[in-house]
């Protein structure tokens, strides 16, 4: 029983690979490569015209990553999964082609694991290469880091370094009685500087707040 071919379209800038990967693919019997475009605005009316079932598309087109763009372009205007191919990894890009609508990210040095990643795009079964899926990760975690470091920020800038002290004493224990004492202050001086603080914290008591400036390494 003669099996349909799995159709596809590559876009590629650079001819030699593009003819190398045209010929290493052709070669495989159940994947038929029936375009090929070197530019986003023939890559997307070829597309159209084609409809191929997968697309190898390079991330860096005319020195630029065009192919991010065209990536989403190309999901909306086609039912074609796409597939990027790039000879760099990059966190950044990795996450971007993904939410341009990629199936796969794989780099170019690994060509021989690209037609196994077309047919599981194919029957609409990829596994993020792990590399790809690495890279993600520790993009994910830069992302979670510079939030963090931003709200530790935001939050170190609503309080002075006075009521950070005093979160300080509360933190470890101290009474407000106490906290007057050792600070040379009136006991309603340490209640009014408290009550500021939870203003700006919008915290339930002294106890949590203190708890909020440690969590965020203000002491």
């Amino acid at each position: 029983m003669n099996r349909t071919p799995i159709h596809v379209m590559i876009v590629e800038d650079d001819p030699d690979w593009r003819r190398g990967l045209s010929a290493y693919l052709n070669n495989e019997m159940d994947i038929k490569v029936i375009a090929e475009a070197d530019e986003p605005e023939k890559a997307l009316l070829l597309a159209v015209q084609m409809n191929p079932d997968i697309i190898l598309l390079d991330i860096m087109l005319a020195d630029s990553a065009d192919g991010l763009r065209l990536a989403g372009e190309l999901s909306g205007a086609t039912g074609a999964r796409i597939i990027m191919l790039t000879s760099m990894e990059d966190r950044a890009y990795v996450v971007e082609a993904f939410r341009a609508g990629a199936v796969n990210y794989l780099v170019k040095s690994d060509f021989s694991s690209i037609p196994d990643a077309v047919r599981k795009a194919a029957v609409d079964q990829s596994a993020i290469d792990a590399s790809a899926a690495r890279q993600m990760l520790e993009e994910f975690r830069r992302l979670k880091k510079l939030e963090r470091d931003y709200e530790v920020e935001k939050f170190k800038r609503m309080l002075t370094p006075s009521e950070v002290q005093l979160l300080s004493m509360i933190h470890n224990g101290y009474s407000q009685s106490q906290i007057a004492e050792k600070s040379f202050l009136s006991v309603r001086t340490v209640k009014n500087h408290v009550n500021n603080i939870l203003r700006k914290l919008g915290g339930k008591s002294s106890k949590e707040a203190a708890q909020k400036a440690k969590d965020n390494d203000l002491f």
